[in-house]
């Protein structure tokens, strides 16, 4: 049978309740030590207590004293926004339809900054967080009298992490401490909350299944695997240890009915850590890389190749223009161990990459033949399509101040740095300059503009007129290519 992969904040309909069962065994305990003894059995169990050292209520106190602790650091999060309808079976022709979605987040810093899922607010026109009902404020809300819910600024969003960075305004927020997640480790004790099915302020018990989980064998994305419930609302909230310290952020369920089925997957806290340090310094996500493509090395393939080893990296190419290039890497290459750490897989390796910072160098130790050799690798700052284009924007000719952004024309001369496109004709958005006069889900840098409420926009220029002619547009609707697919983003005027 097929199990089926979803993004948690997006499925409804009715999903089964999940029972969680923590079975305990006290097999040197006093309690197990006189069950099978009649006589005297119950005074001293009632002796024990009374002593207050029932095991169960000890661990139910323990619990009841953490969720306390850590619930008030946890939000929901509703996400408005309008999505493109197919209804072609009927009227040939496409709808657009305003949807939202449900999530929840973490209070990182007490100054309002909060993590998320990025599918949680992907599209979003109107976002808002609430707060929970138990949040007291160590510093007076200037201006507001007691509320809890705020809306939010959308600061980054990350897809290649699924991991977003919101902003409201407030203070004096209670805060989750983030925990390094390589410490964690199978069988740990952890809890998960958010707001399943729009249940807000929920919690549950479950297990790490496993510390490091790759839904792709070839792929270095790594999750962690809990069986805490966790449904469809929970996404964007925190799977704590059991000291209250972030672990990860839930995500991914695994499924066949489209509920929990004890097969959930968090973000890394140390990928969380990464995402926001780079968010909150320099206003953008570092995705570093040393400028190769490598995979597992399995006995099917040491079969193939005649490797004498059957575990390792192998490096199936190098990118020209790659610091690893440049260090010296070849194809064919073992990856056999990062800063003297053995790899056994492209999950361990791309986890000991994690731990660099772009331009620090990583030593690598290289099986190459017969040979053994260790290089000095540095880390370099992945560059995608912004990057590519950042080296031709001129932005006092470019600024298109009602969007807030930096655009260009797509010409002879930028379009063999695109993709394949739609149109040969369009404005592709470079990069994001201010916040625009206009609300909702804004161009983000790559779309291509292709038209403004209907009218086709050709050059910057063109853009720039129609959007002048428009000024006084409650609403404006942009037709854009977004990774090789048409959408509409619509945006309501500022005031």
């Amino acid at each position: 049978m097929k199990i089926s992969q979803h993004k948690i904040c997006k499925r409804v309909g009715l999903i089964g309740a999940a029972v969680f069962c923590l079975c305990l065994v006290f097999a040197s305990s006093p309690l197990h030590a006189q069950s099978a003894k009649s006589s005297g059995s119950s005074q001293t169990k009632n002796s024990i207590l009374d002593a207050g050292l029932d095991p169960l209520q000890q661990m139910s106190s323990t619990l009841q004293a953490l969720s306390k602790r850590v619930s008030p650091s946890v939000v929901q999060i509703l996400s408005t926004g309008y999505n493109l309808e197919s209804d072609r079976g009927r009227t040939n022709t496409d709808l657009v339809s305003l949807g939202s979605s449900l999530g929840s987040g973490i209070i990182i810093a007490s100054d309002g900054w909060i993590v998320t899922n990025a599918h949680v607010v992907e599209g979003g026109r109107r976002i808002r967080v609430r707060l929970n009902q138990e949040v007291v404020f160590s510093e007076p809300q200037k201006g507001k009298s007691r509320c809890t819910l705020f809306d939010a600024r959308l600061i980054a969003a990350d897809r290649d992490t699924d991991l977003a960075v919101l902003k409201i305004e407030a203070t004096g927020l209670p805060t989750l401490e983030l925990a390094d997640s390589s410490d964690l480790r199978q069988g740990q004790v952890v809890l998960a909350f958010g707001s399943p099915l729009g249940l807000d302020n929920s919690v549950s018990l479950g297990v790490v299944s496993s510390a490091a989980r790759q839904l792709d064998p070839d792929a270095p994305t790594i999750y962690v695997q809990t069986d805490a419930a966790i449904n469809p609302g929970n996404s964007g909230g925190p799977l704590v240890d059991t000291m209250g310290r972030v672990v990860g952020i839930n995500t991914l369920i695994l499924t066949q009915s489209g509920g929990n089925e004890g097969v959930g997957l968090a973000i890394p806290s140390n990928v969380v850590k990464s995402v926001y340090h780079g968010v909150r310094t320099e206003g953008h996500v570092h995705h570093h890389q040393i400028g190769v493509s490598a995979r597992t090395i399995t006995p099917s393939l040491a079969s193939a190749l005649g490797l004498d080893r059957e575990d390792g990296v192998i490096i199936e190419d190098v990118s020209e223009d790659g610091t690893a290039a440049t260090a010296g890497l070849l194809p064919g290459d073992i990856i056999i161990s990062v800063n003297d750490k053995p790899v056994q897989n492209i999950r361990q390796f791309a986890l000991s990459m994690y731990a660099f910072e772009v331009g620090e160098n990583a030593k690598l130790e290289i099986e190459r033949g017969k040979h053994t050799r260790s290089y000095l690798v540095p880390l370099a700052e992945k560059q995608d399509l912004a990057g590519k284009l950042a080296g031709v924007v001129a932005n006092e000719l470019t600024k298109i101040p009602r969007l807030g952004i930096l655009a260009l024309t797509v010409d002879d001369k930028i379009r063999p740095l695109l993709p394949p496109l739609r149109n040969r004709l369009g404005v592709i958005v470079a990069g994001r300059e201010s916040e625009g006069a206009y609300l909702g889900e804004r161009p983000l840098p790559g779309d291509v503009i292709y038209s403004v409420n209907g009218t086709p926009v050709e050059n910057v220029d063109a853009l720039r007129s129609t959007l002048e002619s428009l000024k006084d547009a409650e609403t404006i609707a942009l037709t854009v290519e977004r990774q090789g697919a048409l959408r509409y983003l619509v945006l309501e005027r500022n005031e």
